[in-house]
Protein backbone atom coordinates (compact mmCIF):
# COMPACT_ATOMS: atom_id res chain seq x y z
CA UNK A 1 0.00 0.00 0.00
CA UNK A 2 0.96 3.46 -0.91
CA UNK A 3 3.06 5.66 1.74
CA UNK A 4 1.61 8.77 0.46
CA UNK A 5 -1.30 11.06 1.56
CA UNK A 6 -4.66 12.62 1.01
CA UNK A 7 -5.26 16.19 2.86
CA UNK A 8 -8.46 17.08 4.24
CA UNK A 9 -10.54 20.23 4.36
CA UNK A 10 -8.51 21.49 7.09
CA UNK A 11 -5.21 20.85 5.39
CA UNK A 12 -4.44 17.93 7.43
CA UNK A 13 -1.96 15.22 5.65
CA UNK A 14 -2.99 11.88 6.12
CA UNK A 15 -2.67 8.35 5.37
CA UNK A 16 -5.82 6.35 3.49
CA UNK A 17 -5.00 2.60 4.93
CA UNK A 18 -9.22 2.32 5.87
CA UNK A 19 -9.95 1.17 2.15
CA UNK A 20 -11.23 -2.28 2.74
CA UNK A 21 -9.67 -5.13 0.70
CA UNK A 22 -10.82 -5.96 -2.92
CA UNK A 23 -13.74 -8.89 -2.41
CA UNK A 24 -14.37 -11.71 -4.40
CA UNK A 25 -14.86 -10.29 -7.97
CA UNK A 26 -18.54 -10.48 -9.89
CA UNK A 27 -18.06 -7.87 -12.37
CA UNK A 28 -15.74 -7.40 -15.06
CA UNK A 29 -14.43 -3.59 -12.80
CA UNK A 30 -14.12 -6.06 -9.59
CA UNK A 31 -12.27 -8.19 -12.18
CA UNK A 32 -9.54 -5.49 -13.75
CA UNK A 33 -8.75 -3.55 -10.01
CA UNK A 34 -8.01 -7.31 -8.42
CA UNK A 35 -5.50 -7.64 -11.11
CA UNK A 36 -3.92 -4.21 -10.10
CA UNK A 37 -3.38 -3.06 -13.68
CA UNK A 38 -4.63 -1.91 -17.04
CA UNK A 39 -1.85 -2.56 -19.84
CA UNK A 40 -2.91 0.99 -21.91
CA UNK A 41 -1.63 3.37 -18.69
CA UNK A 42 1.00 5.44 -19.09
CA UNK A 43 1.52 3.34 -15.44
CA UNK A 44 0.02 0.24 -16.00
CA UNK A 45 0.04 -1.21 -12.45
CA UNK A 46 -1.99 0.97 -9.79
CA UNK A 47 -0.99 -2.22 -7.12
CA UNK A 48 -0.06 1.12 -4.82
CA UNK A 49 -3.67 2.34 -5.26
CA UNK A 50 -5.44 -1.05 -5.35
CA UNK A 51 -7.12 -0.84 -2.17
CA UNK A 52 -8.37 2.98 -2.66
CA UNK A 53 -9.92 2.01 -5.66
CA UNK A 54 -11.25 -0.75 -4.24
CA UNK A 55 -13.24 1.53 -1.36
CA UNK A 56 -13.86 4.09 -4.19
CA UNK A 57 -16.35 1.94 -6.09
CA UNK A 58 -17.26 -0.54 -3.57
CA UNK A 59 -19.88 1.23 -2.22
CA UNK A 60 -21.97 1.67 -5.24
CA UNK A 61 -21.84 -1.78 -5.82
CA UNK A 62 -18.62 -1.30 -9.17
CA UNK A 63 -21.32 0.79 -10.77
CA UNK A 64 -18.86 3.25 -13.36
CA UNK A 65 -18.31 6.94 -11.88
CA UNK A 66 -17.48 8.79 -15.13
CA UNK A 67 -19.37 7.29 -17.49
CA UNK A 68 -23.12 7.28 -18.86
CA UNK A 69 -24.77 5.96 -21.15
CA UNK A 70 -21.58 5.16 -22.78
CA UNK A 71 -20.28 8.83 -22.64
CA UNK A 72 -18.03 10.54 -20.59
CA UNK A 73 -20.01 12.98 -18.34
CA UNK A 74 -19.32 16.31 -18.12
CA UNK A 75 -17.36 16.03 -15.00
CA UNK A 76 -15.03 13.75 -16.30
CA UNK A 77 -14.30 15.71 -19.26
CA UNK A 78 -13.24 19.10 -16.84
CA UNK A 79 -11.29 16.47 -14.86
CA UNK A 80 -9.62 15.48 -17.85
CA UNK A 81 -8.86 18.96 -18.80
CA UNK A 82 -7.34 19.55 -15.15
CA UNK A 83 -4.94 16.29 -15.47
CA UNK A 84 -3.92 17.44 -19.44
CA UNK A 85 -3.15 20.65 -17.82
CA UNK A 86 -1.23 19.39 -14.68
CA UNK A 87 2.29 21.23 -15.58
CA UNK A 88 0.80 24.25 -14.50
CA UNK A 89 0.97 22.50 -11.32
CA UNK A 90 4.40 21.39 -11.60
CA UNK A 91 3.34 18.08 -11.90
CA UNK A 92 3.95 15.73 -15.13
CA UNK A 93 0.59 15.45 -17.63
CA UNK A 94 1.86 11.94 -18.85
CA UNK A 95 1.64 10.76 -15.27
CA UNK A 96 -2.12 11.24 -15.48
CA UNK A 97 -2.55 9.85 -19.02
CA UNK A 98 -2.17 13.79 -20.28
CA UNK A 99 -1.48 13.33 -23.87
CA UNK A 100 -3.80 9.84 -23.94
CA UNK A 101 -6.71 11.42 -22.58
CA UNK A 102 -8.33 12.91 -26.57
CA UNK A 103 -7.64 9.04 -28.26
CA UNK A 104 -9.19 7.64 -24.57
CA UNK A 105 -12.29 10.02 -25.10
CA UNK A 106 -12.72 9.49 -29.27
CA UNK A 107 -12.93 5.82 -28.73
CA UNK A 108 -15.56 6.39 -25.88
CA UNK A 109 -17.53 8.99 -27.74
CA UNK A 110 -17.75 7.29 -31.61
CA UNK A 111 -18.37 3.85 -29.99
CA UNK A 112 -15.40 2.02 -31.88
CA UNK A 113 -13.81 1.62 -27.97
CA UNK A 114 -13.02 -1.84 -27.34
CA UNK A 115 -14.99 -4.28 -25.41
CA UNK A 116 -15.56 -3.09 -21.65
CA UNK A 117 -13.98 0.20 -22.97
CA UNK A 118 -16.22 1.91 -20.92
CA UNK A 119 -15.28 0.05 -17.70
CA UNK A 120 -11.49 0.52 -19.02
CA UNK A 121 -11.71 3.83 -19.29
CA UNK A 122 -13.68 5.16 -15.97
CA UNK A 123 -11.39 2.86 -14.22
CA UNK A 124 -7.97 4.61 -15.96
CA UNK A 125 -9.69 8.06 -14.74
CA UNK A 126 -10.27 7.08 -11.12
CA UNK A 127 -6.36 5.69 -11.21
CA UNK A 128 -5.00 9.27 -12.56
CA UNK A 129 -7.49 10.63 -10.38
CA UNK A 130 -5.95 9.50 -7.06
CA UNK A 131 -2.11 9.54 -8.27
CA UNK A 132 -2.91 13.44 -9.05
CA UNK A 133 -4.71 13.91 -5.85
CA UNK A 134 -2.05 12.45 -3.92
CA UNK A 135 0.47 14.12 -5.81
CA UNK A 136 -0.87 18.03 -5.80
CA UNK A 137 -0.90 16.93 -1.49
CA UNK A 138 2.71 15.85 -1.02
CA UNK A 139 4.10 15.67 -4.26
CA UNK A 140 6.10 12.81 -6.19
CA UNK A 141 9.51 12.32 -4.15
CA UNK A 142 9.81 11.09 -0.88
CA UNK A 143 10.94 14.23 1.77
CA UNK A 144 12.54 11.16 4.02
CA UNK A 145 15.10 10.64 1.65
CA UNK A 146 18.93 11.27 2.57
CA UNK A 147 19.42 15.00 2.60
CA UNK A 148 15.63 15.81 2.56
CA UNK A 149 14.74 15.61 6.79
CA UNK A 150 10.90 16.44 6.55
CA UNK A 151 8.51 14.37 8.44
CA UNK A 152 4.93 13.25 7.36
CA UNK A 153 1.77 13.79 9.24
CA UNK A 154 0.10 9.81 9.23
CA UNK A 155 -3.43 11.11 10.35
CA UNK A 156 -5.75 8.53 8.47
CA UNK A 157 -8.35 10.12 5.83
CA UNK A 158 -10.82 8.08 4.06
CA UNK A 159 -9.44 8.88 -0.09
CA UNK A 160 -11.99 6.97 -1.42
CA UNK A 161 -14.22 8.89 0.57
CA UNK A 162 -12.81 11.99 -0.76
CA UNK A 163 -13.04 11.53 -4.29
CA UNK A 164 -16.67 10.15 -3.93
CA UNK A 165 -17.91 13.07 -2.19
CA UNK A 166 -16.39 15.64 -3.18
CA UNK A 167 -14.89 15.10 -6.97
CA UNK A 168 -17.38 13.11 -9.10
CA UNK A 169 -20.49 15.41 -8.99
CA UNK A 170 -18.36 18.44 -8.83
CA UNK A 171 -18.80 21.08 -11.14
CA UNK A 172 -15.55 22.70 -10.48
CA UNK A 173 -12.96 20.09 -10.64
CA UNK A 174 -9.96 22.68 -10.57
CA UNK A 175 -11.24 24.10 -7.41
CA UNK A 176 -11.99 21.10 -5.37
CA UNK A 177 -8.56 19.40 -6.42
CA UNK A 178 -7.14 23.41 -4.78
CA UNK A 179 -8.81 21.44 -1.46
CA UNK A 180 -6.10 19.23 -1.14
CA UNK A 181 -3.19 21.54 -2.08
CA UNK A 182 -0.99 23.18 0.67
CA UNK A 183 -2.93 25.94 2.34
CA UNK A 184 0.14 28.48 2.22
CA UNK A 185 -0.30 31.98 0.38
CA UNK A 186 3.23 31.29 -0.62
CA UNK A 187 2.25 28.00 -2.15
CA UNK A 188 -0.66 29.46 -4.38
CA UNK A 189 1.54 32.78 -5.63
CA UNK A 190 4.33 30.14 -6.70
CA UNK A 191 1.68 28.19 -8.64
CA UNK A 192 1.02 31.75 -10.29
CA UNK A 193 4.50 32.39 -11.01
CA UNK A 194 4.86 29.07 -12.64
CA UNK A 195 2.11 29.44 -15.06
CA UNK A 196 3.31 33.08 -16.35
CA UNK A 197 6.52 31.48 -16.63
CA UNK A 198 5.18 28.78 -18.60
CA UNK A 199 3.68 30.95 -21.06
CA UNK A 200 6.88 33.55 -21.28
CA UNK A 201 8.58 30.50 -21.59
CA UNK A 202 6.80 29.45 -24.83
CA UNK A 203 6.91 32.98 -26.30
CA UNK A 204 10.51 33.25 -25.77
CA UNK A 205 12.51 33.22 -28.59
CA UNK A 206 15.81 32.71 -26.45
CA UNK A 207 18.01 35.09 -28.02
CA UNK A 208 20.99 36.03 -25.89
CA UNK A 209 22.21 39.01 -24.90
CA UNK A 210 25.99 39.59 -26.25
CA UNK A 211 28.55 38.88 -24.18
CA UNK A 212 31.11 41.17 -23.15
CA UNK A 213 34.82 40.69 -21.88
CA UNK A 214 34.73 43.61 -18.93
CA UNK A 215 31.79 45.02 -17.20
CA UNK A 216 29.21 47.57 -18.94
CA UNK A 217 28.67 50.38 -16.18
CA UNK A 218 25.57 52.79 -16.38
CA UNK A 219 26.05 55.22 -19.19
CA UNK A 220 28.38 52.98 -21.41
CA UNK A 221 27.44 51.81 -24.92
CA UNK A 222 26.42 48.05 -25.17
CA UNK A 223 25.09 46.42 -28.38
CA UNK A 224 22.53 44.52 -26.47
CA UNK A 225 20.84 47.35 -25.41
CA UNK A 226 17.73 46.98 -27.00
CA UNK A 227 17.18 43.24 -26.44
CA UNK A 228 17.84 44.07 -22.68
CA UNK A 229 15.40 46.26 -22.40
CA UNK A 230 12.66 44.18 -24.56
CA UNK A 231 13.79 41.34 -22.08
CA UNK A 232 13.37 43.15 -18.47
CA UNK A 233 10.52 44.60 -19.64
CA UNK A 234 8.97 41.17 -20.25
CA UNK A 235 10.11 40.19 -16.77
CA UNK A 236 8.48 42.67 -15.14
CA UNK A 237 11.82 44.54 -14.08
CA UNK A 238 11.39 47.35 -16.57
CA UNK A 239 7.98 49.51 -16.03
CA UNK A 240 5.84 49.38 -19.24
CA UNK A 241 5.26 51.60 -21.15
CA UNK A 242 8.79 52.96 -21.89
CA UNK A 243 10.07 53.63 -25.51
CA UNK A 244 12.78 51.61 -27.46
CA UNK A 245 16.17 53.53 -26.80
CA UNK A 246 17.39 55.46 -29.54
CA UNK A 247 20.86 54.98 -29.26
CA UNK A 248 23.00 51.62 -27.75
CA UNK A 249 23.96 53.40 -24.41
CA UNK A 250 23.33 51.55 -21.13
CA UNK A 251 21.48 54.61 -18.59
CA UNK A 252 18.88 55.60 -16.77
CA UNK A 253 15.65 53.47 -15.89
CA UNK A 254 17.56 50.30 -17.82
CA UNK A 255 19.91 50.63 -14.81
CA UNK A 256 16.88 50.68 -12.34
CA UNK A 257 16.06 47.82 -14.10
CA UNK A 258 18.94 45.74 -14.09
CA UNK A 259 19.44 46.41 -10.35
CA UNK A 260 15.98 45.01 -9.73
CA UNK A 261 16.62 41.60 -11.69
CA UNK A 262 19.66 41.32 -9.78
CA UNK A 263 18.21 42.05 -6.34
CA UNK A 264 16.03 38.98 -7.57
CA UNK A 265 18.00 36.68 -8.48
CA UNK A 266 20.45 37.00 -5.76
CA UNK A 267 23.38 39.28 -6.76
CA UNK A 268 24.86 42.57 -5.39
CA UNK A 269 22.38 45.22 -6.62
CA UNK A 270 25.40 47.29 -8.27
CA UNK A 271 23.44 48.01 -11.39
CA UNK A 272 26.83 46.29 -13.50
CA UNK A 273 26.14 44.07 -16.34
CA UNK A 274 29.44 41.65 -15.15
CA UNK A 275 29.78 38.28 -16.02
CA UNK A 276 27.17 36.72 -13.59
CA UNK A 277 24.56 39.09 -14.71
CA UNK A 278 25.10 38.48 -17.95
CA UNK A 279 24.24 34.60 -17.09
CA UNK A 280 21.47 35.27 -15.05
CA UNK A 281 19.78 37.11 -17.99
CA UNK A 282 20.89 34.52 -20.59
CA UNK A 283 19.05 31.70 -18.44
CA UNK A 284 16.53 30.07 -20.56
CA UNK A 285 13.08 30.73 -18.93
CA UNK A 286 12.76 26.73 -19.20
CA UNK A 287 15.45 26.32 -15.85
CA UNK A 288 13.23 29.13 -14.12
CA UNK A 289 10.05 27.34 -14.59
CA UNK A 290 12.10 23.97 -13.46
CA UNK A 291 13.03 26.02 -10.31
CA UNK A 292 8.87 26.55 -9.27
CA UNK A 293 8.08 23.29 -10.34
CA UNK A 294 10.52 22.29 -7.66
CA UNK A 295 9.57 24.29 -5.58
CA UNK A 296 5.98 23.39 -5.34
CA UNK A 297 6.99 20.16 -4.77
CA UNK A 298 8.81 21.28 -1.89
CA UNK A 299 5.80 23.06 -0.52
CA UNK A 300 3.83 20.11 -0.64
CA UNK A 301 6.17 18.82 2.21
CA UNK A 302 5.60 20.94 4.64
CA UNK A 303 2.71 20.45 7.42
CA UNK A 304 -0.47 21.79 6.60
CA UNK A 305 -0.96 22.59 9.82
CA UNK A 306 1.78 24.52 12.73
CA UNK A 307 1.43 24.68 17.07
CA UNK A 308 1.95 28.08 16.70
CA UNK A 309 3.43 30.60 13.76
CA UNK A 310 6.50 28.83 12.49
CA UNK A 311 10.05 30.49 12.04
CA UNK A 312 10.98 29.17 8.28
CA UNK A 313 14.94 29.78 7.09
CA UNK A 314 14.93 29.47 3.47
CA UNK A 315 18.93 27.97 2.96
CA UNK A 316 19.33 29.19 -0.97
CA UNK A 317 18.06 32.49 0.20
CA UNK A 318 19.64 33.02 3.19
CA UNK A 319 16.59 34.68 4.71
CA UNK A 320 14.11 33.76 7.94
CA UNK A 321 11.29 34.73 8.47
CA UNK A 322 8.78 34.87 11.07
CA UNK A 323 4.87 34.14 10.71
CA UNK A 324 1.96 35.54 12.62
CA UNK A 325 -1.45 33.91 13.38
CA UNK A 326 -2.35 34.45 9.67
CA UNK A 327 0.55 33.02 8.38
CA UNK A 328 1.73 36.67 7.12
CA UNK A 329 5.41 37.70 7.55
CA UNK A 330 5.90 39.48 10.57
CA UNK A 331 10.05 39.28 10.86
CA UNK A 332 12.17 39.26 8.32
CA UNK A 333 15.99 38.84 8.27
CA UNK A 334 19.18 38.03 6.41
CA UNK A 335 21.04 35.01 7.66
CA UNK A 336 24.19 32.99 7.07
CA UNK A 337 24.09 29.46 6.91
CA UNK A 338 26.34 26.48 6.56
CA UNK A 339 29.34 26.41 3.57
CA UNK A 340 28.27 24.65 0.77
CA UNK A 341 31.77 22.53 1.04
CA UNK A 342 31.05 20.27 3.50
CA UNK A 343 29.44 22.34 6.36
CA UNK A 344 25.95 22.44 4.40
CA UNK A 345 23.10 23.48 6.66
CA UNK A 346 20.86 20.01 6.91
CA UNK A 347 17.09 20.33 5.63
CA UNK A 348 14.83 19.55 8.81
CA UNK A 349 11.42 20.58 10.80
CA UNK A 350 12.09 20.75 14.87
CA UNK A 351 10.79 23.05 17.52
CA UNK A 352 12.52 25.81 19.24
CA UNK A 353 12.13 25.35 22.99
CA UNK A 354 14.56 27.70 24.71
CA UNK A 355 16.62 30.47 24.71
CA UNK A 356 20.40 31.17 26.12
CA UNK A 357 21.60 35.04 26.61
CA UNK A 358 25.55 34.90 26.73
CA UNK A 359 25.98 31.32 25.92
CA UNK A 360 29.27 29.55 25.92
CA UNK A 361 30.23 28.29 22.34
CA UNK A 362 31.11 24.62 22.99
CA UNK A 363 33.02 23.83 19.61
CA UNK A 364 32.34 20.78 17.91
CA UNK A 365 35.29 17.95 18.11
CA UNK A 366 35.24 17.85 14.26
CA UNK A 367 36.33 22.13 14.39
CA UNK A 368 38.37 21.12 17.84
CA UNK A 369 40.39 18.47 15.41
CA UNK A 370 40.16 20.21 12.43
CA UNK A 371 40.99 24.06 12.85
CA UNK A 372 41.66 24.91 16.81
CA UNK A 373 43.91 22.08 17.06
CA UNK A 374 46.19 23.08 14.56
CA UNK A 375 46.35 26.75 15.73
CA UNK A 376 47.05 25.71 18.92
CA UNK A 377 50.21 23.80 17.71
CA UNK A 378 51.30 27.05 15.53
CA UNK A 379 50.35 28.99 18.56
CA UNK A 380 50.20 27.93 22.22
CA UNK A 381 49.07 31.24 23.40
CA UNK A 382 45.52 31.16 20.90
CA UNK A 383 43.18 30.21 23.92
CA UNK A 384 44.10 33.43 25.60
CA UNK A 385 43.80 36.05 22.62
CA UNK A 386 40.44 34.10 21.69
CA UNK A 387 38.65 33.62 24.82
CA UNK A 388 38.67 30.12 24.97
CA UNK A 389 39.11 27.77 27.82
CA UNK A 390 39.86 24.10 27.84
CA UNK A 391 37.61 21.68 29.95
CA UNK A 392 36.31 18.16 30.88
CA UNK A 393 33.71 16.06 30.02
CA UNK A 394 32.35 17.38 32.47
CA UNK A 395 32.69 20.96 32.00
CA UNK A 396 35.49 21.45 34.37
CA UNK A 397 37.60 24.08 33.55
CA UNK A 398 41.38 22.50 32.62
CA UNK A 399 42.90 25.97 31.97
CA UNK A 400 42.48 28.95 29.82
CA UNK A 401 46.12 29.92 29.74
CA UNK A 402 49.33 28.60 27.23
CA UNK A 403 48.47 25.09 26.80
CA UNK A 404 50.68 22.29 27.17
CA UNK A 405 52.50 19.49 25.28
CA UNK A 406 50.23 17.11 27.48
CA UNK A 407 47.07 18.86 26.97
CA UNK A 408 47.42 19.34 23.76
CA UNK A 409 47.89 15.27 23.11
CA UNK A 410 44.34 15.35 24.97
CA UNK A 411 42.79 17.96 22.95
CA UNK A 412 43.94 15.41 19.69
CA UNK A 413 42.82 12.47 21.30
CA UNK A 414 39.14 14.26 21.70
CA UNK A 415 39.99 13.36 25.91
CA UNK A 416 39.43 17.17 26.67
CA UNK A 417 36.93 19.85 24.55
CA UNK A 418 37.27 23.29 23.94
CA UNK A 419 34.65 26.18 24.29
CA UNK A 420 34.69 30.05 24.15
CA UNK A 421 33.68 31.76 27.23
CA UNK A 422 30.65 34.54 27.10
CA UNK A 423 32.22 37.96 25.74
CA UNK A 424 32.14 39.81 22.86
CA UNK A 425 34.65 37.70 21.13
CA UNK A 426 32.48 34.42 21.45
CA UNK A 427 31.14 32.83 17.96
CA UNK A 428 27.13 32.74 19.11
CA UNK A 429 26.92 36.48 20.13
CA UNK A 430 24.46 37.24 22.85
CA UNK A 431 22.13 34.62 21.85
CA UNK A 432 21.31 31.06 21.24
CA UNK A 433 18.21 30.00 20.05
CA UNK A 434 17.94 25.76 20.69
CA UNK A 435 15.89 23.32 18.64
CA UNK A 436 16.44 20.34 19.16
CA UNK A 437 17.96 18.18 16.25
CA UNK A 438 20.27 15.45 15.79
CA UNK A 439 22.57 17.44 13.51
CA UNK A 440 23.08 19.81 16.94
CA UNK A 441 22.15 22.70 14.47
CA UNK A 442 20.89 26.55 16.03
CA UNK A 443 20.27 29.97 15.37
CA UNK A 444 22.54 32.41 17.07
CA UNK A 445 24.13 35.78 16.97
CA UNK A 446 27.61 36.83 16.00
CA UNK A 447 29.75 39.34 16.03
CA UNK A 448 30.53 39.04 12.16
CA UNK A 449 28.54 41.44 11.09
CA UNK A 450 30.43 41.84 8.21
CA UNK A 451 29.10 38.84 6.50
CA UNK A 452 25.44 40.16 6.40
CA UNK A 453 26.50 42.42 3.40
CA UNK A 454 27.25 39.74 1.20
CA UNK A 455 25.07 38.75 -1.46
CA UNK A 456 26.13 34.79 -0.95
CA UNK A 457 26.49 34.19 2.78
CA UNK A 458 27.06 30.46 2.94
CA UNK A 459 30.20 30.88 5.56
CA UNK A 460 28.87 28.79 8.81
CA UNK A 461 30.19 25.72 10.11
CA UNK A 462 26.07 24.40 9.36
CA UNK A 463 24.52 26.55 12.13
CA UNK A 464 22.42 29.55 11.38
CA UNK A 465 23.50 33.39 12.43
CA UNK A 466 21.07 35.71 12.29
CA UNK A 467 21.10 39.01 11.40
CA UNK A 468 19.00 40.73 14.34
CA UNK A 469 19.21 38.40 16.89
CA UNK A 470 18.02 41.20 19.67
CA UNK A 471 14.29 41.21 17.19
CA UNK A 472 14.27 37.64 17.13
CA UNK A 473 14.61 37.03 20.79
CA UNK A 474 11.94 39.79 21.57
CA UNK A 475 9.91 37.94 18.73
CA UNK A 476 10.27 34.57 20.10
CA UNK A 477 9.35 35.62 23.67
CA UNK A 478 6.93 38.06 23.06
CA UNK A 479 4.34 35.72 25.55
CA UNK A 480 6.74 36.07 28.30
CA UNK A 481 5.57 39.79 30.26
CA UNK A 482 8.87 39.05 31.89
CA UNK A 483 11.20 39.61 28.81
CA UNK A 484 11.10 43.05 27.50
CA UNK A 485 13.50 44.75 25.51
CA UNK A 486 15.55 46.17 27.92
CA UNK A 487 15.51 42.96 29.45
CA UNK A 488 16.76 41.14 26.40
CA UNK A 489 19.13 43.52 26.35
CA UNK A 490 20.76 43.70 29.20
CA UNK A 491 20.45 39.36 29.28
CA UNK A 492 22.38 39.67 25.56
CA UNK A 493 25.22 42.10 27.09
CA UNK A 494 25.01 40.21 30.93
CA UNK A 495 28.39 37.97 32.18
CA UNK A 496 26.97 34.78 32.60
CA UNK A 497 24.38 32.50 30.20
CA UNK A 498 20.97 32.78 31.03
CA UNK A 499 18.47 30.28 29.81
CA UNK A 500 14.53 30.54 29.28
CA UNK A 501 13.04 27.56 28.43
CA UNK A 502 9.46 28.23 25.82
CA UNK A 503 5.88 27.98 27.64
CA UNK A 504 4.71 26.91 23.98
CA UNK A 505 7.58 25.74 21.78
CA UNK A 506 7.78 27.31 18.27
CA UNK A 507 7.55 25.04 15.08
CA UNK A 508 11.05 25.98 12.95
CA UNK A 509 11.54 24.92 9.63
CA UNK A 510 14.58 24.43 7.74
CA UNK A 511 13.36 24.39 4.16
CA UNK A 512 15.51 24.63 0.83
CA UNK A 513 14.22 26.93 -2.12
CA UNK A 514 15.43 28.13 -5.06
CA UNK A 515 12.16 30.06 -5.97
CA UNK A 516 10.51 32.29 -3.77
CA UNK A 517 7.41 34.31 -4.45
CA UNK A 518 6.74 36.85 -2.00
CA UNK A 519 3.42 39.12 -1.48
CA UNK A 520 4.43 41.33 -4.23
CA UNK A 521 3.93 37.97 -7.02
CA UNK A 522 7.23 39.00 -8.23
CA UNK A 523 9.24 35.66 -8.11
CA UNK A 524 13.06 35.64 -6.71
CA UNK A 525 15.43 32.93 -7.89
CA UNK A 526 18.48 32.07 -6.23
CA UNK A 527 21.48 29.63 -7.21
CA UNK A 528 21.32 25.63 -5.74
CA UNK A 529 24.10 26.61 -3.77
CA UNK A 530 23.98 22.86 -2.24
CA UNK A 531 22.73 21.02 -5.41
CA UNK A 532 19.68 19.95 -4.01
CA UNK A 533 17.62 21.36 -7.00
CA UNK A 534 19.91 19.03 -8.91
CA UNK A 535 19.67 16.01 -6.78
CA UNK A 536 15.44 16.20 -6.30
CA UNK A 537 15.40 16.64 -10.10
CA UNK A 538 17.42 13.22 -10.62
CA UNK A 539 15.24 11.55 -7.96
CA UNK A 540 12.08 12.81 -9.85
CA UNK A 541 13.42 11.81 -13.23
CA UNK A 542 14.33 8.06 -11.96
CA UNK A 543 10.78 7.57 -11.42
CA UNK A 544 9.66 9.25 -14.65
CA UNK A 545 12.18 7.35 -16.97
CA UNK A 546 11.38 3.88 -14.89
CA UNK A 547 9.56 2.25 -17.47
CA UNK A 548 6.97 -0.16 -17.37
CA UNK A 549 4.94 -1.57 -14.27
CA UNK A 550 3.79 0.55 -11.32
CA UNK A 551 4.76 4.02 -10.69
CA UNK A 552 7.54 5.14 -8.94
CA UNK A 553 6.53 6.72 -5.89
CA UNK A 554 10.55 7.90 -4.79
Amino acid sequence: MSRHVLATMLGLVVLSSSAPNVPECRSELCRLIAAASLPHLHWPDFQDRQLDIAGFYEPSGYALAWVQEGKATPEARAIIDALKNADAKGLDPEDYEGSRWDAHLARLDSGEAEENGAIRFDLALTVSVMRYASDLCIGRANPQKPRFSIAVNNEQYDLPGWVRRRLVNSRDPGETFAEVEPPFDGYRRTEQALQQYLRLAQEDEAAQLPSSKKPIDPGQSYPGVARLASWLRRLGDLPAPLLPPEVPVYQGALVTAVRHFQLRHGLEPDGRIGTQTLQQLNTPLSFRVRQLQLTLERWRWIPRAFSRPPIVVNIPEFRLRAFDDSYRTELEMEVVVGKAYRHQTPVFASELKSVIFRPYWNVPMSIQRAELVPQLERDPSYLVKEDYEVVTRQGEVVTNEIVSEEILAQLRAGKLSIRQVPGPKNALGGVKFIFPNENDVYLHDTPARQLFSRSRRDFSHGCIRVERALDLALWVLEDNPRWSREKIVEAMNGETPVQVNLARPIPVLIVYGTAVVPADGMPYFFEDIYGLDALLERQLAQSTNAGPGPRPRE
